[in-house]
């Protein structure tokens, strides 16, 4: 389950995903876990900079839920022909979370020691009234043009 919200609050274009309290709380250190790692590969130096760096990137992926198969043929997995193999192209959601882990989030956090999410409490859901919260990234793109 933390895999998951990992990759929707990394994967997310707003920078915030909404959840309930107790699951944003529990979420907050997985996720600064992975962002020191990938702030960890901007400050590299040295000679053995990108095998570093391929080694950070592999112990980020383990944060990240693999997300579904994309299949070759258009066809639904279950209908087509008898005996027709269909090979998955790739797992997109978790090679898309660490690629803007690594890309954008890294360079964006690079000066910051800490402190990445932010929890703002909603109040409480209609339906079970469970406490509700949006933890989000900070120094996000709507955050600042929001300051200017």
């Amino acid at each position: 389950m933390l895999r998951n919200l990992a990759t929707s609050l990394v994967t997310s274009e707003k920078g915030y995903i909404v959840t309930t309290v107790p699951k944003a709380k529990e979420l907050r250190p997985f996720v600064e876990k992975v962002i020191t790692l990938a702030r960890r590969a901007k400050n590299l130096t040295g000679d053995e900079t990108q095998a570093q760096e391929v080694h950070l990137r592999r112990q980020a992926a383990r944060f990240f839920h693999a997300g579904n198969s994309t299949f070759k043929t258009e066809q639904s997995r279950f209908r087509g022909k008898k005996g027709e193999t269909k090979e998955p192209i790739e797992r997109t959601a978790g090679v898309k979370a660490v690629q803007l882990l690594f890309g954008e989030l890294g360079t964006r956090y690079q000066n910051r020691p800490g402190g990445y999410t932010r929890i703002i409490k909603l109040g409480r859901r209609k339906g079970d009234n469970a406490e509700m919260a949006v933890i989000e990234l900070v120094d996000n793109p709507r955050e600042l043009a929001a300051k200017k």
